[in-house]
């Protein structure tokens, strides 16, 4: 059984818990497990706190003297939240039109194999930093994390999770 579903949201805080509930609502339909739906919905909260935060003011790509110079991005006011459940994994993507990661932050390599049940050492962070942190949570919350930038479209932040079912779910594979 796949299931598939697809939001555009304002970059507004009030975007980030519908989107929460929206994946809580899916995933306790499919049957999903408590803890691993938990652990997803930390993840996509974070990503989308990110979006909200940093997923705007680009400045549409173009040349002095263009029209468009300058300019607001006509999508910098929204992002995209997509999630797939398909089998026995669970893949949420958020992507916006901001600026994108840094060089350091983007496309950063995957975690191990779920099947390894580690988890990849994180670079020491100050413990005062005011941002950063919740790219490494959605890191640990998952088993697989991509943080990419799609050249003149802003950023996006791929991750996913080997599902567990409760007892008795009727939406398992």
């Amino acid at each position: 059984m796949s299931i598939w579903w697809s939001l555009h949201l304002r970059r507004e805080a009030a975007s980030v818990p519908l989107a929460r509930r929206f994946l809580l609502g899916t995933m306790e339909t499919a049957g999903v497990d408590p803890d691993i739906s938990f652990d997803l919905s930390v993840a996509l909260s974070e990503a989308c706190a990110n979006a909200v935060e940093h997923g705007g003011d680009r400045t549409a790509l173009g040349e002095p003297g263009d029209t468009g110079y300058g300019r607001p991005a006509a999508d910098s006011g929204q992002y995209r939240v997509t999630a797939y459940l398909d089998g026995e994994k669970c893949r949420i993507e958020v992507s916006d039109s901001g600026p994108g990661f840094p060089a350091r932050r983007a496309l950063r390599p995957a975690a191990p194999s779920a099947q390894q049940h580690t988890r990849p050492a994180l670079p020491a962070r100050d413990a005062e930093a005011e941002s950063g942190r919740g790219l490494d949570l959605i890191q640990q919350l998952s088993d697989h994390v991509q943080f990419g930038n799609r050249p003149g479209h802003g950023a996006v932040v791929r991750f996913d999770k080997v599902l567990k079912w409760r007892e008795g779910a009727l939406l398992t594979v």
